[in-house]
């Protein structure tokens, strides 16, 4: 119990610390406090400070994060499993409670502030963008598949699946395999390859793309300056004046509804078939917290965002320190690797080269293709990166529409290529 409640403190407070160093250094400012938090994180979960989980327990997982209590306790009194293994689990069943809490409660908090108005000056942006990302990613997955399915089996399905990575991340992948009947060795293979490429496309995403793609596309307009109106602060100015009087009870006062809000979201999802939960939940905390941001009063609560990518920063923490490394030097069928890391580049090559064909902004065309690929969860995380919260809702509305619109395609386009086995 100690190894948890020390994980609970390090990541509840150690992004203070995060916070409290981009303040004092120019150098680490200029990183950014969420990619410091993704590097600590890594660092944390990759250097044998946690324990980790036996071969036997992962293969008893089944796609699970934990295992249930007492399925923990049957395998330990039949000696499938060891003592050794009741800790890991615990650390995983606390990543996973921290995983499902901390963005629902963060979204609406980032939402608050914002100015939904001037937002639809870069809507029809980003629904272009979005259209572009689908086609680039349909493209990709028909080149991919006419190229290796003679040393792929089933890869029809494996098409299939790729389109959920790249249309609402892992939520969108299981429906898919769900739909598809792929077997679990092949699901966990797919996934386990998708960690390994969306960890190096998201860092790349989070430090050199943004600076990269403005070489030669369009730098973000602010909806803000083109009404010349005060521009947005970047994330990490936003997070002084949280430790005074009036901004703890500002605090206080968005964390309540913010709360309110994830717990009329998630009663509702609990209507609908559990597959669809998710995007219900999303949509849920989205469309409230647009509607706070309406009212005046909740809108000039200047800490609800400062709190907001507080919480962002603790699940980057999380996140990170969930990464195992050890899985790039485990790849074993290389044709199905290769499919899935040109499933993820191929797709934002393309959509890159579309984007600037079509004058789409650099931050927007990064926003989408971050949206579309790590699913809503991440867009706040990515739009910290960017330092520029003025894309956020542009990134929530492209995710959630590729959660709805993803396992269609996903499924559809598998079975017209069956066609082509």
């Amino acid at each position: 119990m100690g190894v948890i409640l020390l994980l609970i403190i390090f990541y509840v407070f150690f992004p203070a610390a995060i916070v409290y160093a981009t303040r004092k250094s120019a150098l680490l400012n200029k990183v950014g406090a969420v990619v410091l938090a993704y590097m600590v994180g890594v660092l944390l979960g990759n250097i044998g400070v946690l324990p980790s989980m036996s071969e036997q327990m992962r293969s008893l997982l089944g796609g699970q994060a934990f295992l249930p209590d007492e399925q923990m306790n049957e395998y330990l009194k039949q000696g499938t499993l060891s003592a050794a293994d009741v800790v890991p689990n615990q650390i995983a069943r606390l990543q996973e409670i921290l995983m499902t809490i901390t963005i629902p409660l963060a979204i609406p908090l980032l939402l608050f502030s914002l100015d939904v108005k001037r937002w639809l000056h870069l809507a029809r942006r980003a629904m272009i963008s979005m259209v572009l990302g689908i086609v680039s990613l349909t493209i990709v997955i028909i080149i991919g598949f006419f190229s290796l399915k003679a040393f792929i089996p089933d890869a029809w399905k494996i098409a299939g699946m790729l389109v959920g990575i790249y249309t609402g991340g892992t939520p969108n992948l299981a429906a898919i395999a769900t739909a598809l009947d792929v077997s679990p060795n092949t699901f966990i293979l797919v996934n386990t390859y998708e960690i390994v490429t969306g960890f190096f496309f998201l860092v790349l995403i989070m430090t050199s793309a943004q600076s990269l793609l403005n070489r030669f596309m369009h730098p973000f307009k602010s909806a803000l300056k083109e009404e010349h109106l005060e521009p947005v602060e970047a994330a990490n100015e936003e997070f002084e004046g949280m430790l005074t009087r009036s901004g703890m009870l500002e605090m206080v006062k968005a964390f309540g509804l913010s709360i309110l809000i994830f717990a009329i979201a998630g009663g509702i999802s609990l209507l609908v078939p559990a597959s669809a939960q998710m995007v219900v939940v999303i949509l849920g905390i989205t469309t409230f917290g647009v509607a706070g941001s309406l009212v005046p009063a909740i809108n000039r609560l200047k800490q609800s965002f400062p709190l907001g990518m507080y919480l962002i920063l603790i699940f980057s923490l999380l996140v990170a320190s969930m990464a195992d490394l050890t899985a790039l030097f485990n790849i074993d069928f290389f044709h199905l690797f290769l499919f899935v890391a040109l499933g993820v580049f191929g797709t934002m090559v393309i959509h890159v080269f579309l984007s600037w064909l079509f004058k789409i902004d650099t931050d927007t065309t990064i926003i989408t293709i971050s949206a579309l690929s790590f699913s809503p969860p991440f867009v706040p995380v990515v739009a910290s990166a960017l330092k520029n919260k003025e894309i956020i809702i542009s990134g929530l509305a492209v995710g959630t529409l590729g959660y709805i619109f993803g396992t269609y395609l996903g499924v559809t386009l598998a079975y017209f290529l069956s066609a082509f086995m």
